[in-house]
């Protein structure tokens, strides 16, 4: 590589490979930066330890689907009309569907494993082909198409739960882990029929990084070197406001402003709603009726912590008893 002043000196370059896999798909979902991938290739280590981990839970997946076929859950119970039990029995769609589409995918993507390296294509059995995948992990991992059977392995995992266990609950990106030097990203999980129960937000680095949805905030404000996106939200809304101050020239009330907009934290509709499970239209009610402070960046409103605990901690609290 040529130097900038032409000299002719030749110096190293490394090149610096995002992570395609599923977590820092969701990472950049929630407005936090990919991690890097290991070297050589397209996937970090903890994308490739949840697609590890995934592929080796679907044979067991695929039992638990095949054990609802009988109609499991009510909600996709519909009645069969041809083959199999007699007309009428309860038959499970969806537990069909997902068993059809975990052996399709895993035949897929073993076919093409087989073709590009060279080698005999296992059975085409949920089993085999998991343990044949498996096998030719790291090879996938390096590929160009890393992202995609990372992603559709994720997401037979995923759909595959929800129908095994219907209690199942979602998960919800939140942003990068409160905690200080933890690389982690946080996300809440929130029990589908189970309203009256807070969401918990863990991180998936640490299992002690754990907390309650409606702890967030009150948390957060204790904690230092914070990357979670209350602290980017506070970050772009103080930006904007300095700018304003240093434009009207009072250095003076700019000071105090940069000062006391680092003790703030602020947060969008969404982020409340998904902290204490209320309807997005709900969070914007209690802002308007108890006139929680606000700012404006980039198109975006954001609300003043500490009025949104003040309105909501009773909420939580409720809650959590509940």
């Amino acid at each position: 590589m040529r130097s900038p002043t032409g000299a002719g000196t030749r110096t190293a370059t490394t090149t610096v490979t995002r992570c395609v896999g599923a977590i820092c798909a969701g990472r950049r979902a929630a407005g936090e930066a990919g991690r890097t991938a290991n070297s050589g290739l397209r996937l970090c280590q903890a994308c490739l330890d949840r697609l590890s981990t995934e592929l080796r839970r679907l044979p067991e997946l695929y039992e638990a689907c095949g054990r609802r076929l009988d109609g499991g859950t009510q909600d996709t119970l519909r009645p069969r009309t041809s083959g199999g039990p007699l007309r009428g029995m309860p038959f499970n769609v969806q537990a069909a569907e997902v068993r059809t589409e975990i052996l399709t995918v895993l035949g897929s993507w073993a076919g093409a494993v087989a073709e590009k390296r060279g080698v005999a294509a296992p059975r085409r059995e949920v089993l085999p082909l998991r343990v044949f995948l498996g096998r030719h992990l790291a090879w996938l991992a390096a590929h160009d198409a890393a992202g995609d059977f990372c992603g559709e392995v994720a997401r037979l995992a995923r759909r595959a739960r929800r129908v095994a266990d219907p209690e199942v609950r979602r998960r919800l990106p939140i942003g990068g882990c409160a905690e200080p030097d933890c690389s982690g990203s946080l996300t809440a999980v929130v029990g589908p029929g189970q309203p009256r129960t807070p969401a918990v937000i863990s991180c998936d680095q640490d299992p002690d990084h754990r907390w309650l949805g409606h702890e967030w905030l009150q948390l957060s404000d204790r904690l230092r070197g914070t990357a979670s996106a209350g602290n980017r939200a506070s970050r772009q809304a103080d930006a904007d406001t300095d700018t304003d101050a240093k434009a009207t020239g009072g250095e003076a009330e700019e000071s105090g402003s940069a000062a006391a907009a680092a003790a703030v934290r602020w947060v969008t509709a969404a982020d409340v709603a998904r902290l204490w499970q209320m309807p997005t239209g709900t969070v914007y009610r209690h802002a308007s009726e108890a006139g929680w402070r606000r700012r404006s960046a980039r198109g975006r409103t954001y609300y003043r912590g500490e009025d949104v605990v003040a309105t909501l901690a009773g909420r939580g609290a409720a809650r959590s008893a509940g």
